[in-house]
């Protein structure tokens, strides 16, 4: 992958950003078949695309990245109909771009922010403007989510995480770690987390 020099406009970084968009996919497609997302879950993406280009976090972001890993959620999105949530940075207070839509499905407030490369990053604002009446909120409980380049997603997360580990890695030269949620499992020796499971005859509570 080409980088670019400091100074130089990473946005004009492009001869092999699809392949961005490809790794991206791959994992985004693995992610959604292992942790079983299904139409109107939530999939909270974190993302440095300082980072993909092998630049420091908050240093070279890039509305070229930015729209590659945009066109690659969208593509997952269309097969598994999940909604993307896209995390800013720490300078919005990791607040969150998602759609209106769901928004008032999972009873968000909204507050009152434009997220631009400079405070929300390069990514978020990329998704404000081109998703579907877009909105920012400060926190969501999502069901899965990607973190490229450590952004630290985790507190956006529902309990009870499940790291997963895709075939890819890396996305440019960004690390990625990805998780699924799972609920808590309750109870002690006597519970029963499956349909088929039966608790012994001679076992009572009452």
């Amino acid at each position: 992958m080409n980088i670019p020099n400091i100074g130089q406009d990473a946005s004009a970084v492009a001869p092999d950003l699809t392949m961005v968009r490809s790794q991206a996919e791959t994992i985004l497609r693995e992610l959604a078949a292992a942790g079983h997302l299904e139409p109107g879950r939530l999939l909270v993406i974190g993302t440095s695309t300082s980072e993909v280009l092998g630049r420091h976090i908050g240093t070279s972001g890039s509305e070229a990245v930015a729209r590659q890993l945009y066109e690659a959620v969208e593509a997952v999105r269309a097969d598994a109909g999940f909604y993307p949530v896209y995390q800013c940075c720490e300078h919005l207070n990791r607040a969150l771009v998602l759609e209106r839509e769901a928004m008032e499905r999972y009873g968000f407030e909204q507050v009152s922010v434009v997220p631009v490369p400079k405070a929300g990053g390069s990514m978020a604002a990329y998704a404000y403007r081109h998703l579907r009446s877009a909105v920012v909120v400060e926190t969501v409980q999502a069901h899965a989510g990607v973190d490229i380049g450590g952004t630290l997603i985790g507190m956006h997360l529902k309990r009870v995480a499940v790291p997963f580990k895709p075939s890819v890695r890396r996305i440019g030269e960004a690390f990625v770690q990805a998780a699924f949620t799972r609920p808590k499992l309750i109870g002690g020796a006597r519970a029963v987390y499956a349909a088929d499971m039966q608790q012994p005859a001679n076992e009572t509570c009452e």
